[in-house]
């Protein structure tokens, strides 16, 4: 079967860099200057021949199989500033990366007096409302919250791809959270339990990378290809976020065989048996434990790990991403 010709955004770096291991020419709409959201074929990832850097005002001339949507600025606008109508009617695909956020209320306040008037996040309409477009979460705990109406969804979760090379060996007695900008996204992405357990009175040793690092005292940022081999020396991957999307960085950590010590919210209560294949527990006060066993002994560490490290490979290879994906392209294009 022939390839298919995909017009997208670069939304999230990591994402597309896995997604481009599906056998297919994904054509990655760039700006001048490339914006946040208009990088197109840019940054450390290496990306195959089949990434395609596309001027957003040449998007008009050429010939698609297939639109994939990333973001809600990309359906409410973009396609009507950047596609020809013929181009609107193809094939649509829009991947929903994130679980429902806060719902406006038609009701009042929700929550007592003061409080905004909100609804829960599961009455919340997903943007797109439409049969003949395709849904995707990118795990099943998003599909369940979102509300997406009569728009048929699908599930694809996560695969990624670490070099074989690549293990962990945890010699630096410390932990790791790999997290962008955890100072802006706050209790969502438990900002308040990492510094509680780095800055507290019985502190913990925890470095943060990722973008936006330094403005809680943070190393950085890593490049995506380098931050595998960076991980591979802490002893543990500690994940605080309380609601989001299942993250790439704790799938890479299993990969290398990294112990996770995290919330079990959200898909995580699903990827992580606790005492098992890493720690994942509701209880914010259980949650320095874990860590200082692991920090005493490297052999559980090695231990729990390599069943993370399992528990990865069978559920979240590229082959099976690349293969989901190759599916759900061919479905919406018949």
């Amino acid at each position: 079967m022939r390839r298919l010709n995909v017009l997208t955004w670069h939304t999230h770096g990591s994402y597309l860099y896995y997604l481009s291991h599906a056998p297919h020419d994904f054509h990655v709409l760039h700006k001048p200057g490339r914006p946040p959201g208009y990088g197109g074929r840019c940054g450390p990832f290496p990306f195959g021949p089949n990434v395609h850097d596309l001027p957003a005002e040449q998007a008009r001339e050429r010939r698609f199989d297939c639109i994939l949507f990333q973001e809600d600025h990309h359906w409410l606008r973009d396609q009507h500033e950047l596609l020809t109508p013929a181009q609107r009617a193809l094939p649509r695909i829009y991947l929903e990366h994130d679980p429902p956020g806060i719902a406006p209320s038609a009701t009042g306040p929700a929550g007592g007096a003061g409080s905004a008037a909100t609804a829960w996040p599961t009455d919340l309409p997903h943007l797109v409302d439409d049969p003949e477009v395709l849904l995707v979460h990118v795990t099943p705990f998003n599909r369940l919250m979102w509300n997406s109406g009569r728009t048929p969804t699908r599930v694809i979760e996560h695969g990624v791809a670490v070099r074989p090379s690549v293990r962990w060996h945890g010699e630096l007695a410390r932990g790791l959270t790999v997290t962008n900008h955890l100072a802006r996204r706050g209790r969502r992405m438990g900002a308040d339990l990492f510094q509680r357990l780095r800055d507290g009175g019985d502190a913990l040793p925890l470095d943060l990378v990722g973008m936006g690092a330094a403005d809680l005292g943070g190393l950085g940022e890593i490049d995506h290809p380098a931050l595998p081999p960076f991980m591979a020396a802490y002893r543990f991957l500690f994940s605080p976020v309380r609601y989001s999307s299942l993250s790439l960085g704790v799938i890479e950590a299993m990969a290398i065989g990294m112990p996770v010590v995290a919330l079990a919210t959200a898909e995580m209560a699903t990827v992580i048996e606790h005492g098992v294949s890493g720690f994942a527990v509701t209880d914010e006060d259980a949650l320095a434990a874990p860590m200082r066993a692991l920090l005493r002994d490297a052999g559980l560490a090695q231990r729990l790990g390599e069943a993370g490290r399992r528990r990865a490979s069978e559920r979240f290879s590229i082959a099976r991403f690349s293969a989901d994906w190759d599916a759900a392209l061919r479905l919406v294009t018949g």
